[in-house]
């Protein structure tokens, strides 16, 4: 058939050629013309259903890697399909199965080079766990963390108070820190839901700790209001990529660990410790949100619930302020948050995110004293972000800083609540702030091989330096000067598989030197020295 078609192609080709040399001057009738014109069209088809079949089947790889041969490849194709007068034999022509399949591999492929990390992070980007493209209405994933730690510090509550007495002291802990099970369906016509299912070290959100700042006391901690926690639900309306609206439990992107919080998205057996240590972790509150992106711009605008100043804390900063001990939210403060996710070229991502939000009031204690009128506790953040990724290497760093108005007021009215409250009861910095950088290579890339079967080996280094206790009302803070620390840490990320990570880690913190309001040194804390390995998992499952 195939050389019966080569036959009539030519022959109508030269009628075509034949009808334009000689235009009208030996084509003297109507019907000459009308046979010299169908020769045309069918010379029109033939060519182009050789090129566009020789494009799309000879040279299928560059034209779905290519933009312009893909531009080529549908012209010819839809000259192909327009014409009127079609093959009638269906052997030779490219059928509708064969036209979907590829234009579906072209669409992987672009995916792929546009999105070489497909877990990665922020509402804006495209995609990441909660924001995938999803073939099937409804998709199921998740991510999980198993560690073991030898610590050669101790875990005493006085080693800072005494830390001469426990300075050859070590101890080891197994965890689970974060098992997460994402689900998410997709209704049609833009509409989708999608949630997060969080068991926290195994699940139980009910802990005996013991406080350091209350001379070892130990204290049961309810964290939140069950054992099992929704990190994420949400609802969502998409118009177009540029416009989409969500409500529910979302995501506050609210530094570099807040946006990108799968394991696979740090190298560390654990999330970078400063990021952890100021602010909550994963953070997530109840609001709506405003998100999208247009070619080199992602942008994220959110209304929040506001954070309660009663949970915040001396080590731990604001951290514990977005959660709540109740069954529902305290919603009597509010605050807002806008995230910009530049892409100035490929691999490289540069963001920046602000936040604002009173937190004094959002409590079930009185608070209606005519002394705490003009008391907000208005709680100010910026940060900034980068990640390039490209020619084997990872670099990925983030930089927070926080001020809270108020926060002597704020510390003098979380002391005076009882002992049977939910406050710590513990003094609040006005300012901190926590900046992290990390770098990896992938020695796997320079072996094609291993490179092919998507096996990946990095050793990396990673620098943390952050304090909870920075400033109190614009003054140093001498007092608790060991919530200030820089932590050293080096190891390895080995991928067998795309979804699957073994981490190993050597960390090394110091702490700052005790000082007094003169510079002078009268205390040095015991260094803090670890050893860790963990296997992570993150994807989606086939069903």
């Amino acid at each position: 058939m195939d050389s019966w078609i080569d036959f009539w192609g030519c022959i109508t080709f030269l009628c075509w050629l034949f009808y334009l040399g000689c235009r009208t001057k030996f084509l003297k009738t109507r019907y000459q013309r009308f046979f010299a014109l169908v020769g045309a069209v069918s010379g029109f088809k033939f060519l182009a259903y050789k090129m566009g079949n020789f494009a799309l089947h000879r040279h299928a790889e560059k034209v779905m890697r290519g933009l312009l041969a893909r531009k080529i490849a549908y012209s010819f194709s839809i000259l192909f399909l327009v014409s009127p007068f079609a093959f009638a034999d269906d052997s030779i022509l490219v059928s509708q199965t064969q036209w979907e399949s590829l234009l579906q591999r072209v669409e992987r492929l672009e995916n792929k080079q546009m999105t070489p990390d497909s877990m990665s992070i922020s509402a804006a980007e495209q995609p990441r766990i909660m924001n995938s493209e999803r073939k099937n209405k409804f998709t199921i994933g998740g991510y999980g963390e198993a560690t073991m730690s030898r610590k050669f510090y101790s875990n005493n509550y006085k080693r800072y108070t005494n830390p001469e007495g426990y300075k050859h002291d070590s101890y080891g802990e197994f965890d689970l820190p974060h098992v997460v099970i994402y689900l998410g369906y997709d209704f049609g016509k833009g509409w989708s839901m999608s949630s997060e299912i969080e068991y926290e070290h195994g699940g139980t959100e009910v802990a005996v700790e013991v406080e350091a700042e209350e001379n070892g006391e130990y204290e049961t901690e309810v964290e939140r209001g069950g054992e099992v926690f929704l990190e994420q639900f949400w609802l969502q309306k998409s118009f177009c990529k540029q416009a989409n609206i969500r409500a529910g439990m979302l995501i506050v992107p609210m530094g570099g660990t807040n946006a990108h919080h799968e394991p696979n998205q740090f190298f560390g057996v654990f999330r970078p410790q400063g990021d952890n240590t100021i602010l909550p972790c994963t953070w997530h509150e109840l609001g709506i949100q405003f998100h999208g992106r247009h070619k080199w711009l992602g942008y994220t605008a959110q209304f929040l619930a506001g954070m309660e100043s009663d949970l915040f804390g001396c080590q731990y900063w604001v951290k514990n302020g977005a959660s709540s001990p109740y069954e529902f939210k305290l919603g009597n403060t509010y605050a807002g948050l806008g995230r910009l996710d530049f892409y100035p070229t490929k691999g490289l991502r540069l963001s920046a995110t602000g936040y604002c939000g009173n937190t004094f009031h959002n409590t079930l204690q009185n608070t209606s004293s005519s002394k705490y009128d003009n008391v907000h506790g208005t709680l100010a953040m910026g940060s900034v972000e980068l990640k390039y990724q490209g020619f084997n290497w990872i670099i990925r760093g983030s930089g927070i800083y926080g001020h809270l108005a108020d926060a002597a007021t704020i510390t003098s009215f979380n002391l005076s609540m009882s002992k049977n409250s939910i406050s710590k009861r513990q003094s609040v910095a006005s300012d901190a702030y926590s900046f992290w950088g990390e770098v990896g290579y992938d020695f796997f890339g320079l072996n094609a091989q291993l490179a092919q079967k998507q096996q990946k080996f990095y050793l990396f280094f990673h620098y943390d330096n952050f304090n909870s206790q920075y400033l109190v009302d614009g003054k140093k803070n001498y007092s608790y000067s060991w919530c200030g620390r820089q932590r050293f840490s080096a190891g390895f990320n080995y991928s067998p598989l795309s979804e699957l990570i073994i981490k190993g880690e050597y960390a090394y913190g110091l702490l700052n030197k005790a000082q007094n309001a003169d510079g002078e040194m009268y205390r040095k804390y015991n260094p803090e020295p670890e050893f860790s390995v963990g296997i992570t998992y993150c994807g989606f499952f086939k069903l």
